[in-house]
């Protein structure tokens, strides 16, 4: 296959992200003395202010960081718990089977601004002011808004006009959606982002203790303040037609800290691949890996029904472990990701993998452990005629447009530099259809707590300070124990089925960075999505149309129902880089979407 576009190569610094402008800055910052972490952290910050469709600073994100001269690698959690006084009753009681996918009620601790000052103090050398200075100039300048910025602003707008004022004054531009291309700015948000500097600088100007003075202020201080202010006082319409207040406080913000911890990880074809743990999805990645490593892929052809279905075949058996099984471990110890990567419990679970689909893929079995699936239905739809209240209904940030395959969501930042450190993160949550602008603040919370079941006993069910399992999964890679790949994509529950036929491209067939992301897209929706309403199409197997007939005939024999797409028409804009042992470090940047962006230096 040929590439649209060349694998960037430099030796200076690699970046790549869901937006140019995020890219950008953080080319800049490392061409200023920045290292990786430095300039992730100020591509993440541009992110919040230029993709307010897919992320903000009221969301959260995951990353994999790794300092050139560890020997593993670290992961940042900034995945924020539920509230303290969350818990099942609370739910039930308001006669709910599931958390909604919008409002004030799935409000989490918004986890990514912590995330993102751990990692710059402990991992960065920069000041605060320095890596946020870009993130500031878009927000008080103005941005050219992404098409599906405009799409998602343009169908909520009533919804903004009449029951979501605050974030009609953010969004809307004299009452009217900005087109594609248009300037828009958020001043009260470049209002934040300074203040956070200035309270940072004062009274001290050591680096990690303003950094730390930005965390208190962000999360003791007015941004803590004015959230608890709104939240606990403001009853808001969200997706149940109703007007629920939140249960977010300031004091749940005040006492949570962004925590760093070791990856998951696993050797693949002698390679080491480092994901999150069981609070996000990163492991069936890992999972999909085990099971694939008893298969001689190189024999097979990439774009061929066997390479097709067995690829597939594992991601079924990886997500039912995912349902079952994944939860924040700081809850459940008992579901060990040492049990489930094991070569006993992989060889098991490969024997299942047979010619014909799986038709109903099933949990594997936990040493004195009951697999719980839960079975819980979607809650009524409301009874209103506006679109908007339909768009509602979707947890997920995109607009969903009928007769189209359904858009991804979240963003995707990797950088590389030429001193070998090498970082992963993928930015979420917080997106302008998730809950009302918080006033003075320029931004909305997340709705991470959609995620989780309102059931007992299973490891994801809702409880008091409990992280939600989150889709949100970079990966970082390392070859002897020296830097290799970093990747991610948006994508939902999809992540970790594009990213690795993305990284299969690049170790079975030896294809370059950027011919990897340009690989056909294939994905399967056999299990329940993470969002509400949780929907789910067993059996179903969407491919894009450059797979070729013979292929699909192939698989539809074996027992798939295939559904076709166009060409480059899935969501996943897959951004990687990577460091070689030639001294130069590489860049690439999937076409999908039309967005995602790449530099090298």
């Amino acid at each position: 296959m040929a590439a649209s576009r060349p694998e960037l190569v430099g030796d200076l610094g690699a970046v790549s992200s869901t937006s140019w402008l995020a890219s950008g800055a953080a080319m800049a910052v490392l061409e200023n003395g920045g290292n990786a972490f430095d300039a992730a952290v100020a591509g993440g910050f541009v992110l919040q202010v230029v993709e307010p469709h897919s992320n903000g600073p009221g969301g959260d994100v995951a990353i994999v960081a790794r300092r050139a001269g560890d020997d593993g690698a670290s992961v940042i959690c900034g995945q924020g718990p539920m509230p303290m006084s969350a818990d099942l009753s609370g739910f039930t009681e308001l006669g709910l089977r599931q958390i909604p996918g919008s409002g004030l009620l799935p409000a989490t601790v918004p986890g990514a601004i912590g995330a993102w000052l751990r990692l710059l103090a402990e991992f960065g050398r920069l000041r605060l002011e320095t890596v946020v200075e870009a993130a500031i100039g878009y927000a008080t300048r103005g941005y050219p808004v992404l098409p599906d910025t405009s799409r998602a602003i343009k169908a909520l707008a009533p919804l903004f006009a009449g029951e979501w004022r605050t974030s009609g004054e953010t969004y809307l531009t004299g009452g009217v959606a900005p087109a594609a291309g248009d300037r828009l700015t958020n001043p009260d948000l470049a209002a934040v982002l300074r203040r956070l500097v200035d309270e940072a600088k004062a009274g001290s100007t050591d680096r990690e203790t303003q950094i730390d003075n930005a965390r208190r202020a962000f999360y003791e201080g007015f941004v803590a303040e004015a959230i608890d202010a709104f939240v606990g006082s403001t009853p808001v319409l969200d997706s149940t037609g109703r007007r629920h207040r939140g249960l977010l406080t300031g004091q749940d913000l005040a006492t949570w800290r962004a925590t760093v911890e070791p990856s998951a990880r696993i050797d693949y074809r002698g390679l080491t691949v480092h994901k999150p743990g069981a609070w996000s999805q990163g492991p069936v990645f890992l999972q999909q890996l085990a099971l694939l490593e008893g298969f001689d892929l190189r024999a097979l052809d990439p774009g061929g029904a066997e390479y097709v279905h067995t690829v597939t075949e594992a991601a079924k058996l990886a997500f039912a472990d995912r349902e079952a099984w994944y939860g924040d471990p700081a809850f459940h110890h008992d579901v060990s990701l040492r049990t489930l990567l094991s070569p006993e419990y992989t060889a098991a679970r490969r024997q299942e993998m047979g010619h014909d689909a799986n038709p109903s893929p099933e949990p594997g079995r936990l040493p004195g452990a009951l697999a719980a699936l839960p079975a819980v239905s979607a809650d009524p739809a409301p009874r209103w005629d506006e679109d908007w209240m339909d768009q509602l209904q979707s947890g997920m940030p995109t607009i969903v447009l009928k007769a189209t395959l359904e858009p991804s969501d979240t963003c995707a930042l990797v950088v590389a530099d030429r001193q070998g450190n090498l970082v992963a993160a993928v930015p979420s949550g917080g997106w302008l259809k998730s809950s009302p602008v918080i006033p003075g603040l320029g931004f909305p919370l997340g709705t991470r707590g959609q995620t989780m079941w309102l059931v007992e006993g299973h490891p994801n069910s809702v409880a008091a300070g409990k992280r939600p399992r989150t889709t949100l999964s970079p990966t970082l890679v390392c070859r002897d124990g020296d830097p290799y790949l970093a990747f991610g994509t948006p994508g939902g529950d999809r992540q970790d089925q594009w990213t690795l036929e993305t990284f299969l491209s690049v170790v079975e067939f030896g294809r370059d960075l950027q011919t990897a992301t340009e690989t056909v897209h294939f994905h399967t929706d056999h299990f329940p999505s993470s969002f509400t309403p949780r929907g789910s199409r067993p059996g179903f197997l969407a491919i894009e149309a450059a797979i070729g007939a013979q292929t699909v005939t192939g698989l539809r024999g074996r027992g798939h129902d295939v559904d076709v797409v166009p060409e480059w028409s899935m969501g996943g804009k897959v951004c990687i880089v990577g460091a070689g042992r030639d001294g130069f470090v590489r860049a690439g940047a999937g076409p999908r979407g039309r967005q995602a962006y790449a530099y090298c230096r």
